[in-house]
């Protein structure tokens, strides 16, 4: 290990090869000699004083070089720098001798294009600071140099102001109409309040506060645009149905009628374009509640009162005779929810109990979702001590009473590092919500898909390895470890969740099944989700070796980076699985190992890891290994078996639902009785 003089520190072999070097790991700091290649990026710090990642980051794309800016986990462009021709290899900075230089490589520019040039001295450097600033630093802490100035006001960088507040010429107000809010930071500073704040549940009463010459730093994100080549009443009416619009933002060319509709995740501040030389009109849209909506209807005339005391008697003796019939049906259907909430009252060993308020406030009257599940969709939340959480708010005619207690004492009585942890649960009449630990990081299938490498880089070798060694070990606890056998019945990406650390961890038990430690197998109705379905479920036959199956096309969609069903692919190539057995059967596994990241560096792992997947995808399920096994597989202490068959045997059944790509769990037609 040699520390070389540009601040580069290497890692040699005993041939003198570089196995490794820091240049090619940059945090918020890029030094002279140092690249940000294709895939990579620069994450400024939290603060001066927290040098964890923030979320401003600086991300290198074939297209050239981009700002983000990280609002409630998605990503906002702020700046952007495109290269003639696109195909970006790197940046490189160099030093010359009397200023700094950032070269694009690209082959189409035939030579390294200058990008940014500095004044500067030879112990330089580029350095993100925590609010997006790019500055050349040297070794007085005084000689700083923006060298984005060029390209963005101070209004442009998404955090100069509060949420609210007018950015003009770099100095922040609160907008005509909006008065400061009565609570402060901890800095003593008051805030822009928000214009009577909404909620999901009175969208017919939303309203909107237009201004004149208002942006957005969005702006930047030509394809954050909600509607491109709309008209302006278009825009006011997505932002009105849109329950998690606060705020719309319409820009139009001067002599144009149309333009495109803007709607961020997060409002963030306004930028005044009043004195602006733009070629476009920009217009914004706020959100309010309209007051004047409880007063209407008191202004009609030419009413005729006859009608209207006729219509008042009938409807009193109407009213008279329903009220019967539906007390005697709510009190039955307030049995039947009060029955529901004593089956949790009876259960031992259960995790916290809230209530349905309690979450309505946690989650901000459930705003911001994190994703869509088969049986309803998870929110993002905040507990009153500050702990992050997820809540997953089950649809009325998605899971019913059997799987949400199947999941709750399920997962409330384990303990696992490799499965989320569920903190508690609400049952409150027809409500009913599941609260788990947050993982900031979301589902696997968002890693492994993505092909934008702007918004998630493309995972490596070691990372893709040790979520593969994470699921198995979640797995070989559940199927080994638990005083009855839970099988899952559901592994698939949408249900692997990371953590910070991109450490895995298994999710949503709704569709689990026990089996007791003297059962070799039950029976049971048809679960599951196509492509992940083992073929021994179409007879009804569960044991443990269903999960095994489904294991196997994971680690076979992480290693190639690709969806066991993709109807993106030619029709020839739509379905992985046949593909990936025949060239095992050849000998050609290589060719499958995702081309992104360093992933070819390390082919021959990688093709052994394929192996492990084909031992867990074979048709008899008693060929499959334990997933005790396959940990000590995937951890060096055991070999695998090699005689390994490479056919796949699928029903027509499942080939059909197959077909239709969908991802929730699966009662096929030819099964009868109920779930």
């Amino acid at each position: 290990m040699k520390m070389m003089e540009n601040g580069n520190l290497v890692l040699y072999d005993s041939n003198n090869n570089t196995i490794w070097q820091s240049f090619d790991h940059p945090t918020d700091t890029l030094l002279p000699g140092q690249k940000l290649v294709r895939g990579k990026k620069m994450v400024a710090s939290v603060s001066d004083t927290n040098i964890s990642e923030g979320n401003y980051y600086l991300s290198m794309t074939s297209q050239g070089l981009f700002g983000f800016y990280q609002a409630n986990n998605v990503p906002q462009m702020y700046f952007k720098s495109l290269a003639y021709g696109g195909n970006v290899e790197s940046i490189e900075l160099n030093y010359d001798g009397s200023k700094i230089v950032l070269y694009i490589n690209a082959p189409a520019l035939g030579a390294p294009w200058p990008f940014i040039n500095a004044r500067a001295d030879n112990s330089s450097g580029l350095f993100l600071r925590h609010d997006g600033h790019l500055l050349v630093y040297s070794t007085s802490p005084y000689n700083t140099n923006d060298v984005l100035t060029r390209f963005l006001s101070e209004c442009d960088y998404p955090t100069v102001c509060r949420d609210y507040e007018l950015c003009s010429n770099g100095r922040c107000s609160c907008l005509l109409g909006i008065a400061q809010d009565n609570q402060t930071n901890t800095q003593g500073e008051s805030r822009c309040a928000e214009i009577n704040a909404t909620t999901c549940d009175n969208l017919q009463h939303h309203t909107l506060i237009s201004y004149e010459n208002l942006s957005h730093f969005s702006y930047t994100d030509d394809d954050a645009a909600a509607l491109n080549g709309t008209d302006i009443e278009s825009c006011k009416k997505e932002c009105l149905k849109t329950c998690a619009c606060r705020v719309a933002f319409f820009r139009q060319r001067s002599n144009s009628l149309f333009g495109d509709c803007f709607i961020p995740s997060s409002v963030l501040y306004f930028i005044d374009e009043r004195d602006a030389q733009n070629d476009y009109k920009s217009y914004a849209f706020i959100k309010s509640l309209d007051n004047k909506e409880n007063g209407r209807g008191s202004s009609r005339s030419n009413v005729n009162y006859k009608i209207i005391a006729g219509s008042i008697v009938g409807a009193f003796l109407l009213v008279v005779l329903a009220t019967g019939f539906w007390f005697v049906l709510l009190r039955n259907k307030g049995d039947e929810e009060e029955g529901m909430e004593d089956n949790f009252d009876n259960l031992s060993g259960m995790p916290m109990r809230f209530t349905y308020q309690a979450l309505k406030l946690a989650t901000g009257d459930f705003q911001e979702k994190l994703g869509q599940g088969g049986f309803g969709s998870v929110f993002d939340g905040t507990l009153q001590n500050g702990d992050k959480i997820a809540v997953k708010r089950l649809d009325a005619m998605g899971q019913g009473k059997k799987e949400f207690l199947a999941e709750v004492k399920t997962i409330g009585s384990i303990h696992h590092v490799n499965l989320v942890r569920l903190i508690g649960f609400c049952a409150e009449k027809l409500h009913r919500l599941l609260i788990y630990e947050f993982m900031c990081n979301g589902s696997l299938d968002k890693w492994i898909f993505c092909k934008e490498p702007m918004l998630r880089p493309p995972l490596d070798w070691q990372t893709r390895r040790t979520i593969i060694l994470d699921i198995a070990k979640g797995l070989a606890y559940l199927h080994e470890e638990c005083r009855q056998r839970i099988v899952h019945l559901d592994i698939k990406p949408q249900n692997i969740l990371l953590d910070g650390e991109l450490r895995a961890k298994i999710s949503d038990f709704g569709l689990c099944k026990l089996i007791d430690r003297d059962q070799s197998q039950v029976v049971t109705t048809m679960r599951g989700t196509p492509g992940y379905v083992a073929p021994e479920l179409f007879s009804l036959i569960i044991t443990e070796k269903a999960d095994v199956y489904s294991f196997g096309i994971v680690v076979m969609e992480v290693v190639c980076g690709r969806k066991n069903l993709d109807r993106s692919q030619p029709e020839e190539c739509i379905h992985l699985l046949p593909i990936f057995m025949r060239k095992a059967e050849e000998g050609q596994l290589m060719d499958m190992v995702d081309r992104s990241n360093n992933m070819q560096l390390y082919r021959p792992e990688a093709v052994q890891m394929m192996k492990v997947a084909i031992w867990c995808l074979q048709s008899d399920y008693k060929r499959r290994p334990s997933m005790s096994v396959v940990v000590k597989v995937l951890e060096g202490s055991l070999d695998m078996e090699t005689d390994l068959d490479y056919t796949i045997h699928n029903p027509i059944a499942a080939t059909r639902d197959a077909e239709l790509g969908t991802t929730t769990p699966i009662l096929p037609s030819l099964l009868s009785g109920p779930r």
